[in-house]
């Protein structure tokens, strides 16, 4: 399955999925029903690497959905630094 992007005048950009070399020059809008133009984009051809794939995915999701935490992460591997002398004697929040 190839996705294609389609352009509506009052909803914006759709993507529809068709077979490869389905896809017609106009379709009608799931939301108005109007014809919508094919837009051509750049396919995607190239395998990235999963960490990269999920990184962009992560960065996408962050612009309408960000990531909310009650508190500061705790440190890699849950291990806590025992404080030195010198550090005893100063102030704590």
């Amino acid at each position: 399955m190839t996705t294609y992007s389609f352009r509506c005048e009052e909803h914006g950009t759709v993507d529809v999925r068709r077979g490869f070399g389905l896809a017609p020059a106009v379709a009608p809008c799931p939301v108005c029903g109007l014809p919508m133009r094919r837009v051509w984009t750049a396919p995607m051809v190239s395998l990235a690497p999963r960490a990269a794939v999920e990184a962009i995915d992560r960065a996408e999701r962050s612009r309408t959905e960000p990531e909310v935490v009650s508190r500061v992460p705790g440190r890699p591997g849950g291990r806590t630094v025992a404080p030195t002398p010198a550090q005893r004697r100063l102030p704590r929040p």
